[in-house]
């Protein structure tokens, strides 16, 4: 089966195949090691069976619909077609892109999985997190989960959390990293390089007027990163990243040269300069953090510290 994207249940049962659903469920924002842990043994018991692996996931995030309007928004390290993108990459052939609304939030943890069964009743197995809780007020537990499913003839297979340096890792902890900078850390707990993606736009040509031309990647992360300078790599979208070419980016709102309404991301290529271009698409997987986005005193001290960041992000790349 080609890899499939839905947003409703039917739909899903319309491209299935008849042959075992080996179904992971959650909200996988960000599709860390965790997540991955879970996914892959999905992936694992649908290539022994010959059967589908499917991936029933949600947006928005549960919590805008259910927390008392006075909570802060939980912020999604990465968009619906994001994760999609990412899910596939890994191998899995259907998304369910599911809407979290009213009616969904008001299922009790049984007639979740009740309506799961008659919906798509090829599900042989479930597979979720050890922490996974589900149906009206969380009642659903792992425990419920495997007393429920067992009733309809599926299986239920639990994935402990994923450590590292001791700790658990989660999406929680990730955009903490992201927002304060800590780049390595999260592609770290990420199991992969952060990117973006995007089309190149023309821009107002200030890079080239300060002497260091750059990309200008318009991008807008729900979940904004420190805004800063980092170092990077970009290639083309379907390309090899690891062909990519390297270079030096700033993430942010040029308070220097002009307080910008939107953050934008720019990119100073170290090699190629010439690579890509305006109507470009490109994925930008971002590797070290250098420094946070600052006001300069004038346009010339801010010249010499963009000299400064290109070459300590040669020294990072290995560059002359």
């Amino acid at each position: 089966m080609s890899p499939r994207v839905v947003s409703e249940f039917d739909e899903a049962a319309a491209v299935l195949p008849d042959c075992e659903l080996h179904l992971a469920i959650g909200m996988f924002d960000g599709v860390h090691l965790g997540h991955q842990a879970v996914i892959q043994s999905a992936l694992h018991s649908a290539s022994r069976s010959k059967g589908i692996t499917g991936v029933l996931t949600f947006h928005p995030h549960p919590s805008r619909l259910l927390s008392p309007l006075h909570c802060r928004p939980r912020l999604m390290i990465m968009y619906p077609e994001t994760k999609t993108h990412v899910l596939h990459n890994m191998g899995v052939d259907l998304v369910i892109q599911k809407k979290f609304d009213a009616d969904l939030a008001d299922l009790s943890a049984a007639d979740f999985i009740n309506l799961l069964k008659r919906k798509l009743p090829t599900i042989s197995a479930l597979y979720v997190g050890e922490n996974f809780h589900f149906g009206k007020g969380r009642t659903g537990d792992v425990n419920f989960l495997v007393n429920a499913a067992g009733t309809h003839g599926m299986t239920v297979f639990s994935v402990a959390p994923i450590k590292h340096n001791g700790q658990i890792i989660s999406s929680t902890r990730i955009r903490k990293n992201l927002r304060e900078g800590r780049i390595e850390e999260a592609n770290a707990l990420l199991g992969r390089t952060y990117f973006s993606s995007g089309t190149i736009t023309s821009g107002r040509q200030v890079g080239r007027e300060l002497g260091f031309p750059t990309l200008n990647l318009p991008w807008y992360p729900e979940l904004e990163p420190c805004y800063g300078v980092y170092t990077v790599r970009v290639a083309s979208v379907g390309a090899d990243a690891a062909g990519g070419k390297r270079g030096v980016a700033n993430y942010g709102v040029r308070p220097t040269i002009i307080q910008a309404a939107m953050p934008l991301l720019e990119i100073h290529l170290l090699e190629s300069i010439d690579a890509f271009g305006a109507g470009d698409t490109v994925i930008v997987e971002w590797y070290g953090f250098l420094r946070r986005e600052r006001t300069f005193s004038s346009r010339q001290a801010l010249i010499e510290q963009i000299a400064r960041d290109k070459r300590t992000a040669q020294g990072y790349w290995g560059l002359p």
